[in-house]
């Protein structure tokens, strides 16, 4: 019998079984499709705090190898945002298909032992007090806890009968691959002009994904698109079509702006795509999901190893203020690049650049669209830092502390002692000097902070689970 399933290999779930099964639990992982990973994927860009989760893994190099890092986002036409002075490794967007990430992600959870089960659409859900029961047609699956990361039609959700409250805020969105004569000047290429939104992004293979919308045109997702069509707004939005021809891929959809109440029932949990959609506007979509994965993790090793069941609560506690600001955040950078009259265009210019111009609102729109700025509750009475991102400071030993957390470790920053919690924790010394004992989470997020040995202790005992 599995410890945990996880229903969905999209990046989310294969980031979660990985984790899972590095950390010695057993994990089966479903998936409805058969095998193949289609390089039709939506996702482009990944962030600098998802990059910081995969250099964690041991990761994020092979994958920035796989793209392009942009430095500047564009918003509203002219308008930049600089991400050169984020302070983290990866001070920029890197652009690349999200089948680069699934790839990745699909080797090390098949090297770190999961079991991946395709062709295995979920029909059938239940749950007791000793584990939960998940139904395909091939079999009958058994475990102690179960996530559904299966999307947004996900049969997790569904089966659980939890409601996805939202509306659809732009529909029949066009999508295509297509080769160009003229090569964009930019490695991100997107404008809002009036009833016109177009984003241009390469894959690396000779073809780029097209976004294109066009405000006086709603369709089904099923009608036929040309591409003629994506033409015509891609020429209306930027200027030019770049001469776009040879499609391999035509396709509709539309976006929508959807939260669960509830990210954990009982011993289910449901993470991605299947927990929150919104807009793609700021690129955010992938990289919540597979910040929600890393959160909840190490947190169901941790219970599997003897930590106290609240410890699961505290997915909900920490990752849904983080869905709903996503949520706010890509609602009102679209919202705002659909603005159709001239005059709205110019005040909507004229008040972004008022609002940027004060360092707090920039560094506060920069944290949040990178996830670097995001940080969790703290309890009451613990340390400031508490809650906090951990920056990836240089160790004593040469290697940086983001190093020191592969293989799904805790690391103490401090001379402490953990006997009985060495096989899955580490203790390494910060350069900084007079800094703080701290005990810092797999997630690369600060769980306690102090000088008393006792409340370590206590604290690994809550987090890492019981000592061997």
């Amino acid at each position: 019998m599995a410890e945990v399933i996880v229903v969905g290999a999209g990046p989310t779930g294969l980031l979660l079984a990985g984790d899972l099964a590095e950390a010695g639990a057993a994990v089966t992982l479903l998936e409805r499709r058969d095998g193949h990973i289609s390089n039709l994927s939506r996702a482009f860009g990944v962030h600098a705090r998802t990059l910081e989760q995969l250099d964690a893994r041991g990761l994020a190099d092979r994958l920035v190898a796989t793209g392009a890092a942009l430095r500047r986002l564009r918003l509203f036409g002219r308008l930049e945002v600089d991400l050169g002075g984020l302070p983290s490794r990866f001070p920029y967007l890197l652009v690349t298909p999200q089948f680069h990430v699934e790839e990745l992600l699909l080797e090390r959870a098949l090297k770190a032992g999961a079991e991946i089960v395709r062709n295995a659409e979920v029909t059938g859900l239940e749950q007791d007090g000793a584990g939960v029961t998940v139904t395909t047609p091939g079999g009958t699956y058994r475990a102690d806890y179960a996530v559904g990361a299966d999307g947004f039609h996900s049969a997790v959700r569904r089966l659980l009968g939890q409601p996805f409250p939202g509306r659809s805020v732009l529909k029949s969105i066009m999508l295509a691959d297509v080769k160009v004569t003229e090569e964009p000047t930019e490695t991100l290429t997107v404008n809002g002009v009036g009833d016109s939104f177009a984003f241009m992004a390469p894959f690396g293979d000779g073809y780029y994904r097209i976004f294109a919308w066009d405000r006086r045109s709603s369709v089904p997702d099923d009608a036929p698109l040309s591409l003629e069509e994506v033409r015509d707004v891609a020429r209306r939005a930027l200027g030019t079509d770049f001469g776009m021809h040879d499609a391999r891929w035509l396709a509709r959809f539309h976006s929508d702006e959807r939260q669960v109440p509830d990210y954990r029932v009982g011993r289910v949990f449901l993470a991605g795509d299947a927990a929150h959609v919104h807009s793609p506007a700021g690129g955010q979509g992938m990289n919540t999901g597979l910040q929600d994965a890393a959160n909840l993790g190490w947190k169901l090793a941790a219970v599997l190893r003897g930590a106290p069941d609240g410890l699961l609560d505290t997915y909900q506690a920490e990752r849904h203020p983080v869905g709903r600001a996503v949520l706010r955040s890509s609602g009102a950078i679209i919202r705002g690049a659909m603005i159709e009259s001239p005059v709205g265009r110019a005040v909507r210019g004229l008040v972004a650049r008022a609002a940027l111009a004060v360092p707090p609102v920039l560094a506060g729109l920069i944290g949040q669209i990178s996830g670097v700025g995001f940080a969790y509750p703290r309890p009451a009475g613990a340390h400031e830092l508490v809650g906090t991102r951990a920056a990836d400071v240089p160790l004593t030993d040469g290697t940086r502390l983001y190093e020191a957390l592969r293989g799904g470790r805790f690391v103490v920053l401090g001379a402490a002692d953990v006997t009985g919690w060495a096989d899955r924790v580490r203790t390494a010394h910060a350069l900084t000097p007079d800094a703080p004992l701290v005990l810092v989470r797999p997630d690369g997020y600060l769980g306690w902070a102090g000088k008393d040995p006792a409340g370590l202790r206590a604290a690994l005992t809550a987090l890492a689970g019981a000592p061997s």
